[in-house]
């Protein structure tokens, strides 16, 4: 079933999973899209990342939503007409969105490549995994770091804010799912909840803000 998974987080927050294994034409039906969003589509080279982007509107379905119900702010990040939060990902053939009625929410779906090892250095200081000898617990564990940090730069979303110098990631242990995030920026700090978990050769990682007061 393409709907590969529904994660109840409390009761303000859900996480949805598409697994990609149908035809353009497929995901097409029962979707209507906007004339901005049917042009953007059409303006994507890529089938994967046209049905990537049809898979998120069935997931929005499954939360109760269309397509027009959807907007991007001026730095691309996305908000729902109701006042909701969203956020979307897609890595491959996965996709998913988390949607929450009273906190920050970021996602990211990052499939395990060696291709990590080479550029971690642009985005968390590698000296401090020196200690892991082995090769796939790393990749593993700088893809939740990569991938949190990607959800909490989808929370801030300004322009200027950097994976290396301003987010940080609490140490944590692949068997934890959970750990802690940080963003330090212009004179402001803001903590966060890191969740993560690993499927298929792939890891998701969702970040949670403050509840609403």
């Amino acid at each position: 079933m393409p709907l590969y998974n529904i994660l109840t987080v409390d009761k303000s927050t859900k996480v949805y999973l598409w697994k990609i294994e149908e035809s353009e034409g497929e995901l097409s039906k029962d979707i209507e899209l906007t004339p901005h969003c049917q042009k953007r589509m059409e303006g994507m080279k890529s089938e994967m990342h046209r049905k990537g982007f049809l898979s998120i509107r069935h997931l929005m379905a499954e939360a109760g939503y269309v397509d027009a119900d959807l907007f991007y702010d001026e730095n691309g990040k996305p908000h729902l007409k109701d006042g909701n939060r969203i956020s979307i990902t897609h890595s491959n053939h996965f996709t998913g969105i988390v949607i929450s009625t009273s906190i920050e929410v970021g996602i990211d779906i990052e499939k395990q490549r060696e291709k990590i090892l080479r550029i971690a250095h642009k985005f968390t200081p590698i000296a401090e995994y020196r200690t892991i000898a082995n090769s796939e617990a790393l990749i593993r564990k700088l893809t939740v770091v990569w991938g949190g940090k990607e959800a909490l730069y989808k929370i801030y979303a300004e322009p200027g804010l950097s994976f290396l110098n301003h987010i940080a990631i609490k140490d944590f242990g692949l068997s934890d799912t959970k750990t802690r995030g940080e963003i330090v920026y212009q004179g402001q700090t803001s903590d966060y909840d890191i969740s993560f978990l690993e499927f298929e050769g792939f890891t998701l990682v969702y970040a949670l803000g403050a509840v609403d007061s």
